[in-house]
């Protein structure tokens, strides 16, 4: 009789284990002859070698589907064990499956474009209107990467302009009055790994989300670092993230020029921006418009009726 352990380093043991346990009692009652004992995401086995070896290689398996899909049925357990080939079911622009396994995909001709120009560049500059997905595709893309071992870290900012004005009369610490402007990021990321990775990943600075100033004197390697709301930077704060870029680094800038939040005297660095690097190469450019827009239907007719109102003025 042997011992062995086996470290779950990818997968929530939670969604792993199943609810109350059930994936791990499935798993228990295919290998009788083996002692299986689990505690967090540490798997200890206590058998003769050659099954002690098979579980082990099964739940090799069983893990790395888990990983890829973000879900485990026990059909899945099942027909690993018993050496049949899972078929994962084919999904048009799949980018990453989401938590409970659901498929994230490029719903627009753009949302490809920029799949596509992220995979060609180091930088990406994605401008849109709201709801067009650029954001949600970016970080989506960005999870990919982290996922696939690509770079070691993500880094999500965002301009605290509207906090800043506001920040004094909020209640908390810094990180309390920052984390709610903040949250469409925190969003998106909740949509694409479960709560328990996404809570260590948080913890351990894997995934760190912070505002644009927290970036001045940094150089980010081994990451993909994405700026959010960039309209709503200056010169010199799209200037400081942009010279930021490290080695085995891509960064991906969103915004939407329509709402600049910027005093009126001020030109937005995402614009300004957009113009000085035109010709550089090495840069892609993704630009979404109305069509792109994969928000409720009315949001569409509703950025249409305010162009026609402000086309009229």
């Amino acid at each position: 009789m042997i011992e062995r352990i086996y470290i779950l380093e990818s997968v929530d043991p939670l969604m792993f284990y199943g609810v109350n346990n059930s994936h791990l009692q499935l798993v228990k009652n295919l290998f009788p002859k083996l002692r299986i004992v689990a505690r967090g995401n540490v798997m200890k086995v206590i058998g003769e070698e050659e099954a002690s070896e098979d579980f082990l290689k099964k739940i090799r398996e069983i893990e790395k589907y888990c990983e890829s899909c973000n879900s485990l049925t026990e059909e899945v357990i099942l027909g690993i064990v018993k050496g049949e080939k899972i078929k994962l079911e084919k999904q048009a622009n799949l980018i990453i499956y989401g938590v409970n396994g659901k498929p994230i995909s490029a719903r627009s001709e753009n949302q490809q474009k920029l799949v596509n120009s992220f995979d060609g560049n180091d930088l990406v500059f994605a401008i849109g209107p709201a709801g067009s997905g650029k954001t949600f595709i970016a970080i989506a893309i960005a999870v990919r990467a982290l996922k696939n071992k690509q770079v070691r870290r993500l880094i999500l900012s965002r301009p605290a302009v509207e906090a800043g004005e506001k920040l004094g009369f909020l209640p908390g610490e810094m990180k309390d009055k920052l984390d709610p402007y903040l949250q469409p990021l925190y969003d998106a990321l909740q949509e694409m790994i479960p709560a328990t990775k996404l809570k260590e990943y948080m913890e351990n600075n894997t995934i760190q989300i912070a505002p644009l100033a927290f970036m001045r004197g940094r150089t980010l390697n081994d990451a993909i670092i994405i700026l959010d709301e960039a309209q709503n930077t200056t010169t010199q704060q799209i200037k400081m993230f942009l010279t930021r870029l490290g080695t085995n680094a891509k960064m991906i800038v969103t915004g939407d020029i329509t709402q600049i939040d910027l005093p009126s005297s001020m030109k937005s660095g995402l614009v300004q921006a957009m113009e000085i690097l035109e010709r550089v190469p090495g840069i892609g450019r993704i630009k979404f418009e109305k069509k792109d827009i994969v928000r409720h239907k009315l949001v569409q007719r509703i950025v249409e009726a305010y162009e026609k109102k402000e086309n009229n003025v």
